[in-house]
Protein backbone atom coordinates (compact mmCIF):
# COMPACT_ATOMS: atom_id res chain seq x y z
CA UNK A 1 0.00 0.00 0.00
CA UNK A 2 1.26 3.65 -1.10
CA UNK A 3 0.71 6.30 1.67
CA UNK A 4 1.37 9.45 2.43
CA UNK A 5 4.56 10.15 4.99
CA UNK A 6 3.93 12.18 8.12
CA UNK A 7 5.83 13.32 10.85
CA UNK A 8 5.70 10.07 12.92
CA UNK A 9 7.05 7.87 10.71
CA UNK A 10 10.83 9.40 10.47
CA UNK A 11 12.16 6.96 12.52
CA UNK A 12 11.16 4.46 10.06
CA UNK A 13 11.58 6.42 7.06
CA UNK A 14 15.29 6.78 8.78
CA UNK A 15 15.76 2.89 9.06
CA UNK A 16 14.60 2.38 5.38
CA UNK A 17 16.97 4.58 3.91
CA UNK A 18 19.92 3.56 6.18
CA UNK A 19 19.19 0.04 5.70
CA UNK A 20 18.93 0.50 1.90
CA UNK A 21 21.69 3.06 1.77
CA UNK A 22 24.36 0.35 2.50
CA UNK A 23 24.46 -0.96 -0.82
CA UNK A 24 26.71 2.19 -1.17
CA UNK A 25 29.41 1.10 1.20
CA UNK A 26 32.60 0.19 -1.14
CA UNK A 27 30.61 1.54 -4.07
CA UNK A 28 30.52 5.20 -3.76
CA UNK A 29 33.84 7.28 -2.90
CA UNK A 30 34.64 6.89 0.83
CA UNK A 31 34.95 10.06 2.05
CA UNK A 32 30.84 10.30 0.94
CA UNK A 33 29.77 7.84 2.91
CA UNK A 34 29.07 8.07 6.40
CA UNK A 35 26.91 6.02 8.87
CA UNK A 36 24.43 6.92 9.35
CA UNK A 37 24.18 7.55 5.70
CA UNK A 38 21.47 10.29 6.33
CA UNK A 39 21.11 11.27 10.19
CA UNK A 40 18.24 11.85 11.39
CA UNK A 41 18.18 15.93 11.44
CA UNK A 42 18.94 15.68 8.10
CA UNK A 43 15.99 13.99 6.79
CA UNK A 44 13.94 15.95 9.09
CA UNK A 45 15.00 18.95 6.81
CA UNK A 46 14.29 17.18 3.79
CA UNK A 47 10.97 15.74 4.88
CA UNK A 48 9.94 19.54 6.16
CA UNK A 49 10.77 20.50 2.35
CA UNK A 50 9.47 17.54 0.14
CA UNK A 51 6.89 15.23 0.31
CA UNK A 52 7.47 11.63 0.92
CA UNK A 53 5.72 8.21 0.12
CA UNK A 54 5.85 5.15 1.77
CA UNK A 55 5.28 1.71 0.69
CA UNK A 56 3.85 0.01 3.68
CA UNK A 57 3.39 -3.76 3.82
CA UNK A 58 3.20 -6.49 6.76
CA UNK A 59 2.32 -2.82 9.18
CA UNK A 60 6.09 -1.73 8.58
CA UNK A 61 7.16 0.47 6.22
CA UNK A 62 9.24 -1.44 3.67
CA UNK A 63 10.25 1.79 0.75
CA UNK A 64 9.90 5.19 0.78
CA UNK A 65 10.01 8.19 -2.28
CA UNK A 66 10.73 11.55 -1.73
CA UNK A 67 10.18 13.77 -4.37
CA UNK A 68 10.48 17.74 -4.75
CA UNK A 69 9.11 19.93 -7.53
CA UNK A 70 11.26 22.75 -8.15
CA UNK A 71 10.11 25.12 -10.95
CA UNK A 72 9.42 23.17 -14.09
CA UNK A 73 10.83 20.05 -12.97
CA UNK A 74 10.34 17.38 -10.33
CA UNK A 75 13.11 15.82 -8.89
CA UNK A 76 13.00 12.34 -7.19
CA UNK A 77 15.17 13.08 -4.31
CA UNK A 78 15.14 9.70 -2.74
CA UNK A 79 14.29 6.13 -3.31
CA UNK A 80 14.90 3.46 -0.81
CA UNK A 81 13.84 -0.24 -0.48
CA UNK A 82 14.42 -2.20 2.76
CA UNK A 83 17.52 -4.77 1.10
CA UNK A 84 14.85 -7.63 2.34
CA UNK A 85 12.17 -6.30 0.27
CA UNK A 86 13.94 -4.86 -3.20
CA UNK A 87 13.23 -6.82 -6.25
CA UNK A 88 9.47 -6.72 -5.65
CA UNK A 89 8.41 -3.98 -7.47
CA UNK A 90 7.94 -1.95 -4.80
CA UNK A 91 10.61 1.20 -5.92
CA UNK A 92 8.71 0.59 -9.33
CA UNK A 93 5.34 1.40 -7.69
CA UNK A 94 7.23 4.00 -6.07
CA UNK A 95 8.09 5.76 -9.09
CA UNK A 96 5.14 5.68 -10.84
CA UNK A 97 3.24 6.59 -7.93
CA UNK A 98 5.56 9.85 -8.19
CA UNK A 99 4.87 10.17 -12.08
CA UNK A 100 1.14 10.46 -11.24
CA UNK A 101 1.75 12.88 -9.04
CA UNK A 102 3.60 15.22 -10.65
CA UNK A 103 2.44 18.57 -12.46
CA UNK A 104 5.48 18.76 -14.34
CA UNK A 105 6.45 17.71 -17.62
CA UNK A 106 10.52 16.57 -16.49
CA UNK A 107 11.04 14.58 -13.68
CA UNK A 108 14.67 14.30 -12.68
CA UNK A 109 16.94 11.84 -10.87
CA UNK A 110 20.44 12.33 -9.38
CA UNK A 111 22.25 9.75 -8.35
CA UNK A 112 25.86 8.40 -7.66
CA UNK A 113 27.55 7.62 -10.47
CA UNK A 114 28.87 4.89 -9.04
CA UNK A 115 25.68 3.15 -8.55
CA UNK A 116 24.99 1.61 -11.41
CA UNK A 117 22.33 -0.44 -9.83
CA UNK A 118 20.74 2.51 -9.85
CA UNK A 119 21.17 3.90 -13.22
CA UNK A 120 19.96 0.93 -14.44
CA UNK A 121 16.79 0.72 -12.33
CA UNK A 122 15.87 4.26 -13.74
CA UNK A 123 16.87 3.53 -17.25
CA UNK A 124 14.42 0.58 -17.22
CA UNK A 125 11.67 2.92 -16.40
CA UNK A 126 12.05 5.45 -19.27
CA UNK A 127 14.88 7.58 -17.81
CA UNK A 128 17.36 8.52 -19.90
CA UNK A 129 21.27 9.74 -18.75
CA UNK A 130 21.94 13.52 -19.07
CA UNK A 131 25.38 14.81 -20.50
CA UNK A 132 24.67 17.63 -18.88
CA UNK A 133 24.65 16.57 -15.14
CA UNK A 134 26.67 18.64 -13.36
CA UNK A 135 24.73 21.91 -14.50
CA UNK A 136 20.89 20.62 -13.25
CA UNK A 137 23.10 19.40 -10.18
CA UNK A 138 23.95 22.74 -10.04
CA UNK A 139 20.46 24.22 -10.41
CA UNK A 140 18.13 22.15 -9.12
CA UNK A 141 20.32 20.15 -6.14
CA UNK A 142 21.58 21.51 -2.75
CA UNK A 143 24.91 19.24 -2.58
CA UNK A 144 28.33 19.41 -1.84
CA UNK A 145 30.81 19.69 -4.78
CA UNK A 146 32.63 16.06 -4.12
CA UNK A 147 29.06 14.46 -4.37
CA UNK A 148 28.34 16.54 -8.21
CA UNK A 149 31.45 15.47 -8.93
CA UNK A 150 30.64 12.10 -8.00
CA UNK A 151 27.02 12.01 -9.50
CA UNK A 152 24.82 11.79 -12.72
CA UNK A 153 21.12 12.97 -13.33
CA UNK A 154 18.82 11.14 -15.39
CA UNK A 155 15.33 12.80 -17.00
CA UNK A 156 12.03 11.26 -17.63
CA UNK A 157 10.05 13.24 -20.34
CA UNK A 158 6.17 12.56 -18.82
CA UNK A 159 3.02 13.42 -21.14
CA UNK A 160 0.92 14.35 -18.32
CA UNK A 161 -2.61 13.60 -20.02
CA UNK A 162 -0.85 9.92 -20.90
CA UNK A 163 0.78 9.53 -17.35
CA UNK A 164 -2.48 10.70 -15.57
CA UNK A 165 -4.85 9.06 -18.01
CA UNK A 166 -3.93 5.51 -18.75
Amino acid sequence: MIRPCNHADLGRMFDVINDAATAYEGAIPADCYQRPYMPLDELEREAARMTFYAWEEDGRLAGIIGFEPMGDVTLIRHCYVLPDRQRRGIASALVRHVMGQTTTERLLVGTWAAATWAITFYEKHGFRLLPDGDALLRMYWDIPARQRETSVVLERQLSLRQEQNP
